[in-house]
């Protein structure tokens, strides 16, 4: 269990290190041509600002030797030329990947004592830094993955004539049950030519795909070694001749990423819902069950902050 006094959490010196020690284990990498030739520079005094008359104190500064370029641990990563301290950003990290359900900007505006707009902001420079690049396909060495998708929205401004799911966002979702790894996808329309195209990119041919009865994963199965379904419509949610045959893990995840939609962010724009969505892939990819604690899901976290520039733009007040 985390302490959120550590000194990490309190310290922007702190903070600095750790975040050090996580990417820089060997010594500092130069952010601009991976050169290890580096050295480290004292204390240095910034620009005079409106903030700083004197000029801010720069710390943890280093200097490439092979392309003399300056840089810090935060450059090219999500908290690159932020204003908040960075014990704070560790301390909004940790929150939000220890939370099950999440945490909202309201509570984190509250908490680290920043405004409701910047922590809006920093959760999602957060969720940014919570996406995997490096997934390989899921359910290989014949491993079951279990697919469905679901709906969230409230009924407000349903059309007269419209299906009760089409005003609603639609969002996909696969787990494989070996890894306990999940993935989401939003997507504008459940239909074959949607769904296909996220099975063939992300689960193994090897796989055993594992859905309910909705006719669009009939024609989907065969890219599969095999295809198994059971008839929710039913009240079928395990098959009695074959146990294995559910998607109870799935239906899991749903259960936690609802409540933590509607109880905690309770309104999302659909601009933002697949960040979201990697949110919730996240914790549920890194839980507790899969032998990760709170520390360790809010490293690989930072182990994902490099390379994810995400900026904000006032028309529109637009993330970009």
């Amino acid at each position: 269990m985390t302490n959120i006094t550590a000194p990490r959490f309190t310290d922007a010196d702190a903070a600095r290190e750790h975040l050090e020690a996580l990417h820089w284990p060997h010594g500092p990498v130069c952010p601009h041509c991976r050169s290890l030739n580096a050295k480290r520079l004292p204390e240095q005094r910034g620009r005079p600002s409106k903030a700083h008359p004197e000029g801010a104190i720069r710390k943890g500064l280093v200097q490439c030797n092979d392309c003399r370029k300056q840089f810090t641990v935060t450059v090219g990563t999500v908290f690159e030329d932020s204003k908040v301290p960075l014990h704070k950003w560790l301390l909004a990290n940790h929150l939000m990947v220890a939370s099950k359900k999440g945490v909202s900007a309201h509570q984190l505006h509250r908490m680290l004592g920043v405004t409701y707009k910047t922590a809006w902001f920093m959760a999602h420079r957060i969720r940014e830094a919570m996406i995997d690049v490096q997934s390989g396909p899921m359910g290989g060495d014949g491993g079951v993955v279990e697919a469905d998708e679901t709906y969230i929205g409230n009924r407000k401004g349903k059309e007269r004539g419209r299906g009760g799911f089409q005003h609603k966002m639609k969002v996909v979702s696969l787990v494989d049950r070996n890894t306990g790894a999940s993935r989401s996808f939003r997507v504008g329309m459940v239909a074959q030519f949607t769904i296909g195209p996220i099975l063939a990119a992300n689960v193994s041919p090897e796989a055993f795909l594992m859905t309910d009865e909705h006719i669009i994963y009939k024609g989907l199965g065969w890219n599969f070694s095999g295809h198994g379904t059971v008839n929710h419509g039913k009240e079928e949610y395990v098959n009695r001749d074959k146990p294995h045959l559910h998607t109870n893990t799935i239906e899991g995840f749903f259960s936690v990423f609802k409540r933590g939609m509607k109880g905690v962010y309770q309104h999302c724009g659909e601009q933002h819902l697949q960040r979201y969505l990697r949110e919730f892939d996240f914790r549920y990819t890194h839980r507790s069950g899969n032998g990760v604690d709170d520390t360790q899901r809010a490293d690989i976290a930072l182990m994902g902050i490099v390379g994810k520039r995400l900026t904000y733009r006032r028309t529109g007040n637009a993330l970009v």
